[in-house]
Parts: C-alpha cells; structure tokens; sequence
C-alpha cells in the first residue's frame, strides 16, 4: 500500500495507506480525515453508476475551499467500495 496524503493550503487534511482509487481519484477512509477541517455542505451531484455525491467544504487558516470534498452516503451496488469514503478536488494536492 502506498501512503497518500491530501494538502489544502499547506495543512495535511486526511492520510491514509488504504484508499481506494476510481476513476483516477483517491478515495480516503472517513476515519482517516482531520474533521476539525470539514463542514458538511447542502451541494450534492449525482453520478450514474456511483449514485447521490454530498460535499463538504474545508477551512484551513480561515480559508474555505468550498465543496472540495466528496462522498456517498448510500453508493450504488457498483460503488460499495467507496461507501464510507471521502474523495478531493477543486486544488486540494492528493500525493
């Protein structure tokens, strides 16, 4: 297992050596975020084969990166191995 980190605005926000990978992005274990750092957001997507996305925003210093954080609740059949997962974007650097 390759130990990854997710880095917004110069602060470690998750670490893990079990995420997942799909569709190129790296899914953490939701015990593996630093929760101090994350607000649960009304924004939500929907993707066909994965289901409903719900989204949370991250301060780090006073700086929000707003939506930056994905995961699925209640993912389709397809999608059961990043049930209880959280995925980044939006310049959050996952190395």
């Amino acid at each position: 297992m390759i130990f990854m980190q997710a880095i917004w605005n110069g602060t470690v926000i998750a670490e893990s050596d079990n995420t997942v990978v799909v569709e190129g992005n790296h899914y953490f274990p939701i015990d593996s975020i630093k929760i101090e750092y994350f607000q649960k957001t009304d924004q939500t997507s929907f993707c066909g084969w994965k289901g409903m996305a719900n989204y949370y925003s991250v301060t780090v210093d006073e700086k929000t990166n707003k939506d930056c954080a994905w995961y699925y609740v209640e993912p389709n059949d397809a999608a059961m191995k990043i049930k209880g997962m959280v995925a980044f974007w939006n310049g959050v650097e996952v190395r």
